[in-house]
């Protein structure tokens, strides 16, 4: 006896649907094969699901069991399938009969009692059902809201076999669970706040034009200037996330597991902070079985280095073509898997190992030759990927004393920002796949950085004085894009140029 269901699987972020086929013939021994390219931990699933039918009430039949997973030439990993292969193995027994699987998609991972429990990467998996035919899904309880956030399908929270069988023979009818709120990415709140940072008007203005914008920036300065404070209150200031970014976000999270239980979507941009103890596949992604590395899950967010110099040279490195590319592709014996990584980089950095090089009052205790080699920890090419390099100074005791009145919230930020971000948004109408300034490509900056004669000249006299390479100009005129769309200004003036050298000068001063 023949029978086929619907399964779903993960290669990357991308889901794709596969029919678990199974057939039942006699034999002289009871046997239990599973073929289809499966991994370690499906072939393990015959174990997990003999013991699930039993201890369910049902009898498992003593017949040789044959299960395939199809597409047959497609690596299978992971222990989604085995509530799938419960049900081809029950409808072949004669347990389940006359159901119709030609619209239905199971996704589980199945105890020994029969019990479902959770996976990853269930909101691709749903993607892929939909995009199959498949209308109704079935998924463990934990992972309901996760995949209720894909429109268009019938999502059933199931607990049990035993649950899964009585709605399917219609003793006991689960109901489909729903996404319990509006997606509103634009009320979430933040404890941080701009408002709490004293003093750094000139960082602040460069957060600003980074955020609004989406430049990289550099924050320099000796220990407790504010680094650290202003890089964990970027994502305050940024524009929400849009319905489509939330859902490609989530996706990434949900393959690497790092949803929170009954999460449905992230609301928030990702704010990634990684020790500098990290490995490069931990960085950009990889492994046996590759998973996003943290540039992937900073994917529509912020990803913070801080102490840039302390991170191994080969892991910095390793940065410089996914912030070019704002993917990232592993290539492995079984496939090629891509994984998006488009995010803001935010790096801090001590001036020098003890950090006080250059400090008015604070002697430096850094040996003659020991500033230069701490500084060149840091590479040319990644320095030249940084759009902004803004210098913070030491603060006197006045400004953190006192309450700055003057001080703005995130939100009065963010506005500005917004507002920003939709001039600019309206001016590349008809390149829609572009939605912020460091994204614009060569053939972008010509059509949309226009300049009037006085910039002009002043980008001339820059780049032959100082040495600036044909990226550096580039992203001069990026960041010159920004501050004008910030003034709400259709061309570049000189002024917007001037403020944009100003934010890219501490290369000479530093690395030269």
């Amino acid at each position: 006896m023949l029978a086929s269901v619907y399964s779903a699987g993960i290669t990357g972020i991308d889901g794709f649907a596969v029919t678990v086929e199974c057939n039942l013939s006699p034999a002289a021994n009871q046997r239990f094969d599973i073929v289809g390219l499966p991994d370690l931990a499906i072939r393990e699933a015959k174990e997990r699901v003999s013991s699930a039918f039993a201890n369910a009430g049902y009898r498992f039949p003593e017949k040789k069991t044959t299960v395939n997973l199809a597409p047959a030439d497609r690596k299978k990993e992971g222990t989604g399938f085995d509530a799938a292969i419960l049900t081809a193995v029950s409808v072949c027994s004669g347990v389940l009969s006359g159901v119709d699987f030609s619209n239905k998609c199971i996704i589980g991972e199945l105890s020994l009692s029969g019990e479902l429990r959770p996976v990853n990467g269930v909101l691709c998996m749903c993607a892929a059902a939909k995009d199959a035919g498949l209308c109704e899904v079935y998924v463990p309880v934990e992972n309901a809201p996760e995949a209720a956030a894909v429109e268009g399908v019938s999502v059933y929270a199931v607990p049990t076999v035993k649950a899964l069988f009585d709605h399917l023979m219609g003793k006991k009818k689960l109901i489909p669970i729903r996404s319990e709120t509006p997606f509103d990415a634009a009320s979430q709140t933040y404890a941080e706040d701009f408002f709490d940072v004293r003093g750094q008007g000139l960082a602040k203005r460069a957060m600003e034009i980074a955020a609004a914008g989406g430049h990289n920036i550099l924050l320099i300065g000796p220990p407790g200037t504010g680094k650290s404070m202003l890089a964990k209150r970027l994502p305050s200031i940024l524009p929400p996330l849009t319905f489509a970014e939330a859902i490609e976000t989530t996706k990434i999270h949900s393959v690497a597991g790092m949803l929170a239980a009954g999460q449905s979507l992230l609301l928030r941009r990702p704010f990634r902070a990684p020790h500098h103890t990290m490995s490069p596949v931990s960085l950009v992604g990889g492994g046996a079985n590759p998973t996003p590395g943290e540039v992937s899950l900073a994917h529509n967010g912020v990803l913070f280095l801080d102490e840039l110099p302390e991170f191994p040279k080969v892991v910095t490195d390793s940065l410089r073509q996914p912030l070019e590319d704002r993917k990232v592709t592993i290539t492995r014996a079984s496939g090629r898997f891509t994984f998006p990584c488009s995010f803001m980089l935010v790096a801090a950095m001590n001036p020098c190992r003890c950090g006080y090089f250059g400090h008015p009052t604070h002697p430096c205790t850094c040996k003659p030759g020991d500033v230069t080699r701490y500084l060149s920890r840091v590479s040319g090419p990644l320095m030249d990927r940084i759009d902004i390099q803004i210098e913070l100074p030491s603060l006197p005791y006045e400004t953190i004393s006192t309450e700055d009145e003057k001080a703005e919230r995130s939100e009065t930020i963010r506005a500005r920002v917004s507002a920003a971000r939709e001039f600019a948004r309206e001016r590349m109408k008809d390149r829609p796949e572009i939605f912020c300034n460091a994204q614009l490509d060569p053939a972008g900056i010509h059509r949309y950085c226009k300049v009037d004669a006085a910039a002009s000249a002043l980008l001339k006299t820059a780049y032959e004085r100082l040495g600036l390479s044909a990226r550096g100009y580039d992203r001069v005129l990026r960041v010159a894009r920004t501050i004008a769309d910030l003034a709400e200004s259709e061309s570049i003036r000189a002024e917007h140029v001037a403020e944009a050298i100003q934010l890219r000068s501490l290369d000479r001063k530093y690395w030269q």
